[in-house]
């Protein structure tokens, strides 16, 4: 495994420092590293690693979600009301319907292949998202109407959206049957996440401020709660993603100046995180299925992607934000590559007649709209953004 780290870190930030060197996402050259090195190319990557990598991408999903949750701005968002609720699962919502049309009447897949296939691609990216957002909000662009921070907290949500309804999917295809309860307590399953994850973050703050520890420990603290989280949720029935956020969105609004250092520390953590979650996903990916999707494959990404962007639009109609406010956050929901990574090997992992070519499509989706979105929010955001003066 020592090897297999060692090659993988090496070769992982010389194509990193490339890509970055041509203004295109890190994340890409993460992904080639994983799919040259994993057990379809020159087979680098060692089995041990392997069998844990569900276990390691969950982890990379944790720490960017804490990020997230430690620099958002709620009173911002709570200021645009329905257009920030409705950017939580609008977009995901028409992505999903997409999918699943798509799938069952271009590709003749079932409907639960295609719903599955669905709730995978409809997620958009906090791995390309976050860290954009956070540098607008560090510089107040777009803060008048807390654009970034929407965005943020959309993107947030709606990962865990799409990634309740995956369970779902997952569940009927493991029992066979459609459990209605499981859809009918959803939002109390929303609502548990939030509260469980608020009053430990209270408990947290509290803690934080009358015992004094490192922000190193802090930060380990924070980590290990939230694996529990993840670990625990099954059992006592509520979102352990959600919870994750709303913890850190706690530390945030009680302790921001604990906050603003803890943010800090994760950003260094991301790197590494990062790195693993892509070369993972890359390594699970047998490049020979590719050929077999082509155009049909990319014509349903961006199919699908179309939609995703007028569910985007629908949810800022009526807004108090102007047409280039409007336009970004189009724009911002174009990147995909945090959930698709996690998850998107799982149908194959559970051996499902179509889990190749889920895996494929968005691995694809991964490098098609990474790059892109990336782009096109690095090249408008000064544009389409105001700054705020102070």
């Amino acid at each position: 495994m020592l090897l297999s780290l060692g090659l993988l870190l090496l070769m992982g930030l010389v194509l990193a420092a490339l890509f970055k060197k041509i203004q295109l996402p890190t994340l890409i050259g993460f992904i080639i590293t994983g799919i040259v090195l994993g057990p379809h190319v020159l087979n680098q990557m060692d089995s041990n690693l392997l069998l844990i990598s569900s276990d390691l991408r969950t982890l990379a999903l944790v720490i960017i979600l804490i990020r997230a949750g430690l620099s958002l701005d709620i009173h911002k968002i709570i200021k645009q009301g329905r257009i920030a609720i409705l950017l939580t699962f609008l977009p995901a919502t028409f992505e999903i319907v997409g999918s699943v049309l798509f799938a069952h009447f271009m590709l003749g897949w079932t409907w639960l292949d295609g719903f599955i296939l669905g709730t995978i691609l409809a997620a958009v990216s906090p791995a390309v998202i976050v860290p954009r957002m956070l540098h607008l909000i560090e510089r107040k662009y777009g803060s008048k109407h807390g654009i970034p921070d929407m965005v943020m907290a959309g993107a947030s949500a709606d990962d865990i959206y799409v990634i309740l309804l995956f369970t779902i999917g997952i569940s009927i295809y493991q029992t066979g049957t459609f459990q209605v309860v499981d859809v009918v307590f959803l939002p109390l399953k929303v609502i548990l996440g939030v509260v469980y994850g608020l009053l430990l973050g209270k408990l947290l703050v509290i803690f934080f401020k009358k015992v004094h520890i490192r922000d190193t420990i802090k930060v380990l603290i924070i980590i290990g709660l939230s694996l529990v989280l993840i670990s625990l949720e099954n059992a006592l029935y509520y979102s352990g993603l959600l919870s994750i956020v709303s913890l850190a969105l706690m530390i945030y609004q009680d302790y921001p100046i604990l906050s603003s250092r803890l943010l800090k520390k994760y950003e260094k953590i991301w790197l590494f995180a990062e790195m693993l979650l892509f070369v993972l996903v890359g390594a699970a990916l047998d490049i020979s299925v590719i050929p077999t999707i082509g155009f049909i494959g990319l014509g349903l990404i961006v199919s699908v992607l179309i939609i995703r962007l007028l569910g985007v639009w629908v949810c800022t109609i009526q807004s108090n934000t102007t047409k280039k406010e409007k336009l970004f956050m189009v724009i911002s929901y174009i990147p995909k590559a945090t959930v698709q990574a996690s998850i998107g090997a799982i149908p194959l992992a559970l051996g499902m007649a179509k889990g190749t070519e889920i895996l494929a499509i968005a691995v694809m989706a991964i490098l098609i709209t990474a790059p892109i979105g990336a782009l096109l929010i690095d090249q408008t955001q000064y544009r389409l953004l105001a700054i705020e003066n102070t």
